[in-house]
Formats: C-alpha cells, sequence, structure tokens
C-alpha cells in the first residue's frame, strides 16, 4: 500500500488495480519506540501468567522448551525482517502473502491476524482481572475484564506517536522489573538473604525429581504454552507502514530477538525456578509472584503483580492498535468494508479500532461464564491462530527467496541466514505444536474452532469475490518494491521486470544475483497479486 499505483492487465486480458498509491499513515513511531515495541511484544501473558501452568506440566525442562521455541522464533522474525527490507508495508504479513501465494492467502491471514488480535485482547484482558483479584478478590471477574476493555479503547483514540510513547514505557517498567527479579533472585541464590536463602540453589533444576521431571512428553505438551508467550514478536511488522526509518528501525529491533529471548525468557525462568523448587508452583498463579512471595517480600510481589498487570494491558493495547490497521488494509484491497478505510485527522483507522474493541467485550462474557477456563480456552484459540501468521510469513519469505535467487524481485539488504533450511524447519516445528494441540484438552477446542473459521473465512471470499471480482484481480507488483515509502530512507533496491536485479540509489551487493531456485511455497506463484 505504500507503492505507487501501476495500471497493468491481468493474463486474460482484463484490467486489474495496481498497487495502491499512499497507505495515509503518519510516520511518527521512533527507533526508540520500535525497539521497546519489539522487545515488549514478547514480554506479556504468556511469560507472566501462562508460564505458571507450564512449570507444573513440565518443571524445569521448561527452559529447554522456550529456547528451542525461541530459536524457531528468530528464524521466523529473520524471514519476516528479509520480506519488509524487500518493502514495507502497513499490511505486512497478509499483504506478502496476496503477493507471493495469491489473494485467497492475503484475505485469510489478514482476517486471521485480525481474530488473532481480538482474541488476545480476550486474553489479555482476562489476565489483567486475574491480577486484579490479587488485591481486590471481591471484585468479580469479569467486570475488571469490562472496564479495562474500556480504557484501553480510549486509549487507541490518541495519536499514533503518543501510542508509541504509552508503549515504551510499558515496556521499559516490563523490562526493568525482570531485569530487578533476576538481580534480586541472582542475590538470594548467591548470597542467601531472606527467607528463601536457605533453600535457593541452582540445583533445583535437577534435584526434583531431575530436569525432565514430567518426562519428554510434559515438556512437548507445553509447547502450545511457549509459543503462545512468543506470538506478537511479528507485531513490529505492522507497525512498518509507521516508522520514521524502517530501513533502519526495523532490523535492529529484529536483531535483538535472541538477546530477548535469553535474557526474559532463559534468564527469568533459571532464576525462579532456583530460588522455589517448580512442585510449589501453582498453575493458576503467576510464578514471577510466587517466588517473591516465598523471598517473603510481600511488597516485592505486590509490585511484581502490577508489573504483570501492565504488561498485560500493554499487549492488549498493542492489540487494538493492529486490529484498526489490518481492518484497513482488508478494506483498502476490496476485501473489508469500505467504512474501514477512513482514518481520522490524526491517522488513526477509527472505525476498525472500534468494531475490534466492541467484539473483545465478548472476552467480557468469558469471564463471566467460565472464570476459571477464560485463559485457557482463549489461549489455546489465540495460539492457532497467531501461528497461522507466522506459516505465512515463512511460506511467503521461501517464495519471495525463489524468486530473489532468479532475478525476479530485487534482493533484500536483511536476508535470513540459513534460508530456506531454517524457514522449512520452523515451519516443520509449528506443524509439530500444532499436532501436539490434538493431545491436550484444553487447547483441542481451537482445533474444532478453526475449521469453522476456516468455512466462514472461505465462503466470505466467494461472495465477496462475486460480488467484486476487482477485488481480488491480479496486480502488477514488478515496480512495487522501487516505489516503496521507505520514510526517511531510500528504497535499498529496483526490481527490473525482467532481468537480473539492479542496485538502486541505497545499492545492494548481491542485488544482482540470479540464481535458480525450487518454489516451495503453496501457490501459482506469478510475481503479479492482489491489492488495491
Amino acid at each position: 500500500m505504500t507503492s505507487a499505483q501501476v495500471d497493468t492487465r491481468n493474463d486474460d486480458g482484463s484490467e486489474a488495480t495496481g498497487v495502491a498509491t499512499d497507505e495515509g499513515y503518519q510516520r511518527g513511531l521512533g527507533a526508540r519506540q520500535i525497539q521497546m515495541i519489539a522487545i515488549g511484544g514478547a514480554i506479556g501473558t504468556g511469560l507472566f501468567l501462562g508460564a505458571g501452568k507450564a512449570i507444573t506440566k513440565a518443571g524445569p525442562s521448561l527452559i529447554l522448551a522456550y529456547a528451542v521455541a525461541g530459536l524457531v522464533i528468530f528464524f521466523i522474525m529473520r524471514a519476516l525482517g528479509e520480506l519488509l527490507m524487500y518493502r514495507p508495508v502497513s499490511g505486512s504479513f497478509s499483504e506478502y502473502a496476496r503477493e507471493f501465494l495469491g489473494p485467497f492467502f492475503g484475505f485469510v491471514t489478514g482476517w486471521t491476524y485480525w481474530l488473532f488480535w481480538v482474541v488476545t485482547g480476550i486474553t489479555e484482558v482476562t489476565a489483567a482481572a486475574k491480577y486484579m483479584q490479587y488485591w481486590w478478590s471481591d471484585i468479580p471477574q469479569w467486570v475488571s475484564a469490562l472496564v479495562f476493555t474500556v480504557i484501553l479503547f480510549g486509549a487507541n483514540l490518541i495519536s499514533v506517536k503518543v501510542f508509541g510513547e504509552l508503549e515504551f514505557w510499558f515496556s521499559m517498567i516490563k523490562v526493568t522489573a525482570i531485569l530487578g527479579m533476576i538481580l534480586i533472585g541472582l542475590g538470594v541464590i548467591t548470597i542467601g538473604f531472606s527467607d528463601a536463602g536457605d533453600t535457593a540453589s541452582f540445583t533445583h533444576l535437577w534435584d526434583d525429581g531431575g530436569f525432565f521431571p514430567k518426562g519428554i512428553d510434559g515438556t512437548l505438551m507445553t509447547l502450545q504454552i511457549v509459543m503462545f508467550a512468543f506470538l506478537a514478536v511479528e507485531l513490529v511488522g505492522v507497525t512498518a507502514g509507521e516508522s520514521v526509518n524502517p530501513k533502519k528501525t526495523l532490523p535492529k529491533a529484529i536483531n535483538t530477538v535472541p538477546w530477548r529471548i535469553a535474557v526474559f525468557y532463559l534468564g527469568a525462568l533459571i532464576i525462579i525456578l532456583s530460588v522455589v523448587s517448580w512442585t510449589e508452583f501453582a498453575p493458576d498463579t503467576s510464578p514471577f509472584v510466587a517466588a517473591f512471595q516465598k523471598i517473603g517480600l510481600p511488597a516485592g510481589a505486590g509490585i511484581v503483580n502490577f508489573v504483570v498487570l501492565t504488561a498485560a494491558l500493554s499487549s492488549c493495547n498493542s492489540g487494538m492498535y493492529s486490529t484498526g490497521r489490518m481492518l484497513r488494509d482488508l478494506a483498502l484491497n476490496g476485501q473489508g468494508p469500505q467504512i474501514f478505510t477512513r482514518l481520522t485527522k490524526n491517522g488513526l483507522p477509527l472505525f476498525g479500532t472500534s468494531v475490534s474493541a466492541a467484539l473483545m467485550m465478548v472476552g467480557v462474557w468469558i469471564n463471566y461464564e467460565w472464570p476459571s477456563k477464560a485463559f485457557d480456552y482463549v489461549v489455546s484459540f489465540a495460539t492457532i491462530s497467531g501461528m497461522w501468521a507466522w506459516i505465512m510469513i515463512l511460506f511467503s519469505q521461501l517464495r519471495y527467496r525463489a524468486k530473489a535467487n532468479r532475478g525476479e524481485l530485487p534482493m533484500s539488504t536483511f536476508r535470513a541466514p540459513g534460508a530456506p533450511y531454517t524457514s522449512i524447519f520452523a515451519l516443520c516445528f509449528i506443524g509439530m505444536v500444532i499436532v501436539l494441540m490434538g493431545f491436550d484438552e484444553d487447547a483441542r477446542v481451537s482445533l474444532y474452532a478453526a475449521p469453522i473459521w476456516a468455512v466462514l473465512l472461505t465462503i466470505g471470499y466467494f461472495v465477496i469475490k462475486n460480488r467484486n471480482p476487482q477485488a481480488f484481480a491480479r496486480k502488477d507488483y514488478s515496480m512495487a518494491a522501487a516505489n516503496a515509502d521507505w520514510g526517511d530512507s531510500e528504497p535499498p533496491v529496483v526490481a527490473q521486470k525482467s532481468g537480473p536485479a539492479t542496485t538502486g540509489p541505497a545499492g545492494s551487493a548481491d542485488g544482482g544475483a540470479a540464481k535458480e531456485s525450487d518454489e516451495p511455497a503453496p501457490g501459482d506463484g506469478d510475481a503479479t497479486r492482489d491489492k488495491d
């Protein structure tokens, strides 16, 4: 949507609309805001609350599950980074799926990612309502969920600059808190102060039933919870259309993924499971709060509970941000109601955000009907819908790399290392997680709901295509990268209609490489794909 419009014709001679001229958003997200959104996006409910249930299922081996899944996440993010440096767009994964896999996949990805954030918003307000009961147990869970949903909706009526600033400080609170917990935990283990000083030891990682106390099976069954914890790392892709300098800021944000995972997930879990034996944790209690209670710092536990509360609200706030953008991307491509294309004077997609916030109110009803099961139900469905975006990122990157190797498209200046093998490995890992979800009673509900959603999307696709064939016409993307809006940067390369890609103003040493490669992704594979 950031590219200049190109007038083309379909293979059958019919006229097709080219790539949209302008997204209309304000580039108000600076480097430090993008960095903190990237860091904070992966620190939320999955770690602070979901880790409690995962610890009871796997014990210390949960650390290994996070390490392996974290490696897969890094492969996914580098694949996304390669696509973003080819052409940065706010529609991100749905836009790439539309270009490389076909209009149907773009349609499904856009609506599924929108649903993912709606469901994730429900998850986060559910977690926030649980955290509120730490102080006020008499307040019904659904009441807190309602209040938080209304407050966050109001926050999303602010400009994107204010949104970025709020997310910056939300993330700063989370990062500071986790680093503080790690330092205090190290002090308890090494110096031995506090009530837990006499028992805290790294030996808890293998003495209390071994590193795999529930066996390998127990570790594998936590992967659904682990993958949910990493959902939202791809949010930096949605911010591409509103980043001040995406060519500079996005690669830096993506390259922070390994150390983020090492410090905030692996480091925090190692310390917590060393301070308190895994046998003492409860599935419905935040392990961070439980660790501080064990240390004997009740005020500390309250502070941690406040931090995880802000973490949940931050994630929900990000969800409202992305849902409005995704609905507008669909509408601009004729694949959603045109009312969603409208922006406020501040460049905010008000109608899309409002509809998404209204649907998040379903979370209030879920918290009213099933307060004890609400988190498990929404986590499982959010995981399956969120992983669809990852699958589309990987398939799109495989198709893009094959075309770039043949010289049909410009080579990205931020290539995914080890691709295509790393992308194929990540796809296989995600497939394994989906299969394992079928063996979990709580997660299985998402596998029941996913086919229903797929049927609804398929029906919607054919209905919209019948009413508006141009919404799914094949488009010419041959000059999309050359005309992309790079904010303060020049595009890295310029594509040609045929022959090897040539170097553009910013240059790329490998931009002219032409190499034959198989195309391992689905779809019909033309460089011309749908986009209004």
